[in-house]
């Protein structure tokens, strides 16, 4: 029997099935996740803030992108809120990217 999994790896999961609508990797391989937080709420509720970036701050995608993000993530269960911080500091560039991601665009 597999262990249950935990709220950051069901989050991460949620992410895993975002992408990216120009690019055909999902945004954890691209390198757009900064980063989450949890924080409890009443009722064993969760609050999850996720800082991401897009690979230009001019992204034509970014509303539908950060709206996906909002909505995967608010599937988790347990998960009551959720909040998205685009932040451009650092910059994203293509360093950030998997190996597995880089090897799909043909980077590799």
């Amino acid at each position: 029997m597999e262990p249950e999994r935990t709220l950051e790896e069901k989050i991460w999961d949620a992410l895993r099935l975002c992408y990216d609508y120009e690019i055909p990797v999902n945004i954890v391989e691209l390198g757009l996740i900064y980063g989450f937080k949890i924080e409890e709420l009443p009722g064993g509720w969760k609050s999850v803030e996720v800082r991401m970036t897009f690979t230009s701050p001019m992204c034509p995608m970014g509303d539908l992108i950060k709206k996906d993000v909002e909505r995967r993530v608010a599937t988790v269960p347990g998960v009551k809120q959720v909040s998205v911080v685009i932040a451009f500091d650092p910059p994203w560039d293509p360093t950030r990217m998997t190996e597995a991601a880089k090897l799909q665009l043909g980077l590799l």
